[in-house]
């Protein structure tokens, strides 16, 4: 008969078999009351699992990770069966959990509207006062296929099919609906307290553009109200901050249809993006990163020849000219890094060289992914790869990482997390060769001191990786910075250098990229500030006001001297009041409003104020300036404000 081990490491002991909701029990009634699954050696398992064998056996409640998860994954079967009780003639196709929900894919003759989200919540509602018994069962797999046939359902029969002939095929019921999944799931629909339906979007059936148009509709779950509250909370916050709307009403950016995934930067939004490259290209000459540039057009053959085109061709732009050679936009710069780098006899004494470029690259994304400046299909990375010996690799890296760690605190970023991902499923190069990166990658890391969570699979296909994961003012995380081990590429192709013993070696190459993608960053930045950049970043930053137009004169005095001693400064002499003028301006988040009245010509002073509104007082230009110029300096810190 069954022991059970439980995280404590106590034990208990059935004479019979035992499920894990009669486990809990046993426990207590409040973990009997709390139980939402179980995980049995590791695996999650409903409460309505028996257990026959000795187990480990962890209760999982709405306080954990897991338990989450459950919640929403049985939050998605509510909607779906809310739907099929309201509109029986909707198919239910996928509906998976997601980053703080769900979402689930329907087929109906007509579109959903906001009105039919509401009412689906209120009858999602009443299943949860229902409270009705969630019941798993296992059927074969074609009379499974039937099953949903008769139903009606023929997306899900579509999907049943495709799973091989002996697997399980598990399905779960709660009142009179039925639907196929793995699980597990709460034991009741009453487990499900907190739930709001988000948004309506489209989906291809499979992913598929050549498949039918789908319903989407989207959800979020928590373990209760005051969570799903502050949640909304900060989706509310998020919309106010999108970046999007930002580079509408600052001017900054805009994208259109004819040019889709791809940027019409305005004047104040180029400013701030070359503001961008300008820190980072100090930054890298200062760490002995040389800057170069490669082609963006390279024959296919060397895309071939790194791998590139047979693990990446789908989203590669491929060009064929009248001379029937195929060439290639390029999606990454590492290849023609490479060839910078063969360019001539390489010592080992060179190494490490550092090669960096603000390199323009494309990638086709399928156009339901692109977002904003978020997601596009032309972009630009400030990409760096570094060719190192093998005993440099651990140097090398720290001194990486310590940079971007240092860049991110210049733009306001103190909490970053650290991701190692290792091998993926598709990949160039042997194990022994993946062996023996990953151990470099995790040396380095020690090294550095670096904490990091395993993210399993995630590596890009050449080599492990560090991902450098920040989290914004709103309390969202944004995968940014990357520094890669590559033992492949360069072996591929045909990078070397000579040794001490005057023997050819294939160099390492780490890949790192600290923004990433430039103009994500900028996007990230937006909404991090909610448009309002610290003053070094601000496409404007300072205007100077007048009152009336006796003071045109001396405002442009004054703007003129600061734009020669190199700040970003515009005047306003429309003839409005001043206190409108000092609103749209704040509207604009320009950090400084410098305002000019008959005293303050008088006395060759400005009154200063901030876009927050704090009054700091009358000053000379000079001492403005002086002040301004330190801030700059000390970039991030508003220093005329404290």
């Amino acid at each position: 008969m069954p022991v059970v081990t439980l995280p404590d490491g106590s034990t208990r002991s059935f004479d019979h078999p035992v499920t894990v909701d009669e486990v809990a029990g046993a426990i207590g009634p409040g973990l009997r009351k709390a139980a939402l699954a179980g995980r049995v050696n590791g695996k999650l398992v409903d409460t309505s699992h028996v257990i026959n064998d000795d187990v480990t056996l962890a209760i999982v409640t709405e306080k954990d990770a897991d338990g989450l998860e459950v919640i929403r994954h049985s939050t998605a079967h509510l909607l779906a069966q809310a739907v099929k009780e309201l509109y029986p003639d909707a198919q239910v196709t996928i509906g998976p959990v997601i980053e703080d929900g769900f979402y689930y894919d329907f087929a109906f003759k007509r579109p959903f509207t906001p009105e039919d989200l509401a009412a689906i919540e209120a009858k999602m509602a009443e299943l949860v006062k229902a409270d009705q018994k969630v019941n798993r069962r296992v059927m074969p797999r074609n009379d499974a296929v039937q099953f949903f046939r008769n139903q009606g359902e023929l997306y899900k029969a579509e999907i049943i099919a495709a799973i091989p002939e002996k697997e399980e095929i598990s399905l779960y019921g709660q009142g009179n609906w039925v639907d196929l999944c793995r699980g597990p799931h709460v034991p009741s629909t009453g487990k499900l307290k907190a739930f709001k339906l988000t948004k309506l979007a489209g989906a291809y059936w499979r992913g598929d553009s050549r498949n039918e148009m789908l319903q989407r509709i989207y959800g979020t779950a928590w373990a209760d109200k005051k969570q799903l509250d502050a949640y909304l909370t900060r989706l509310e916050e998020a919309e106010k901050r999108d970046h999007r709307r930002i580079g509408k009403e600052l001017d900054l950016f805009h994208l259109q249809e004819e040019a889709p995934g791809a940027v019409f930067w305005h004047p104040k939004g180029w400013t701030v993006f070359q503001t961008l490259i300008q820190y980072m290209r100090e930054r890298q000459n200062a760490a002995g990163h040389q800057e170069v540039n490669a082609p963006e057009l390279m024959d296919a053959s060397l895309w071939q020849a790194s791998g590139h085109l047979e693990k990446f061709g789908e989203n590669m732009y491929l060009t064929k000219t009248p001379d029937e050679r195929t060439y290639a936009i390029k999606p990454m710069n590492c290849p023609g890094h490479v060839q910078i780098f063969k360019q001539g006899l390489r010592s080992y004494r060179e190494l490490p060289v550092r090669l960096c470029e603000f390199g323009k690259v494309h990638r086709y994304e399928p156009s339901g992914a692109l977002h904003g400046l978020m997601r596009v299909r032309a972009f630009t990375q400030d990409d760096g790869h570094c060719f190192v010996t093998e005993d440099q690799i651990t140097s090398e890296s720290v001194a990486i990482t310590r940079l971007i760690l240092s860049i991110y605190k210049d733009f306001g970023f103190e909490d970053v997390a650290i991701k190692f991902a290792d091998r993926p499923p598709k990949r160039v190069g042997s194990d022994e060769i993946w062996d023996k990166a990953e151990a470099a990658l995790k040396a380095a890391s020690d090294a550095a001191g670096i904490q990091y969570t395993l993210n399993k699979g995630e590596g890009a296909f050449y080599g492990p990786k560090l991902e450098f994961v920040l989290r914004d003012a709103i309390g969202r995380d944004w995968q940014c910075g990357t520094l890669q081990v590559d033992l492949n590429m360069p072996e591929r192709l045909g990078a070397y250098y000579i040794d001490e013993h005057s023997a050819k070696r294939t160099p390492v190459m780490l890949h790192r990229a600290m923004f990433g993608s430039l103009e994500r960053f900028f996007a990230i930045l937006l909404e991090h500030h909610a448009g309002r950049l610290p003053a070094w970043l601000s496409p404007v930053q300072a205007v100077v006001l007048s009152i009336t137009d006796r003071q045109d004169e001396y405002v442009r005095k004054v703007t003129e001297s600061l734009k020669n001693q190199g700040f970003r400064v515009e005047f306003d002499l429309r003839n409005e009041k001043v206190g409108f003028k000092i609103r749209e301006h704040t509207l604009r988040r320009v950090p400084y409003l410098l305002v000019a009245g008959d005293k303050e010509v008088a006395a060759n002073l400005i009154s200063v104020r901030t876009r927050s509104g704090k009054d700091l007082g009358a000053m000379a230009p000079e001492t403005f300036a002086e002040r301004l110029r330190i801030e700059l300096e000390s970039r991030g810190r508003e220093v005329l404000e404290g």
